[in-house]
């Protein structure tokens, strides 16, 4: 899903709170961004409702941006009960995305 300033509360913060949020911090002429996408995608797919993925286009939501003070991309954060709870930066290899999910779950 995607996610932009005005509706991050409810669709991250809020939801965090039943289920883990994984929000993927991007930019469009993000390379790297472009590559872990469809992993990110596909392991939400695999993973059937045990996270949810959202993605936030940094360029167009500078308020979240700024809030989660982002500085590089891709930038994955993990939200449980409001909170972020575990984070990376920059492009892993699948097996240490699932990692670092396995571990966070």
């Amino acid at each position: 899903m995607d996610v932009n300033d005005s509706n991050f509360g409810g669709e991250v913060i809020h939801k965090s709170k039943q289920v883990p949020v994984l929000v993927d911090f991007w930019g469009a002429w993000c390379s790297p961004c472009l590559t872990i996408k469809p992993i990110l995608e596909e392991l939400e797919r695999e993973y059937d409702g045990k996270f949810i993925l959202a993605k936030l286009n940094v360029d167009e939501n500078p308020v979240i941006t700024k809030r989660y003070h982002i500085r590089g991309i891709p930038a994955v954060k993990l939200f449980k009960n409001g909170e972020v709870v575990d984070e990376f930066v920059g492009l892993l290899p699948e097996q240490a995305i699932i990692a670092f999910i396995d571990k966070n779950l």
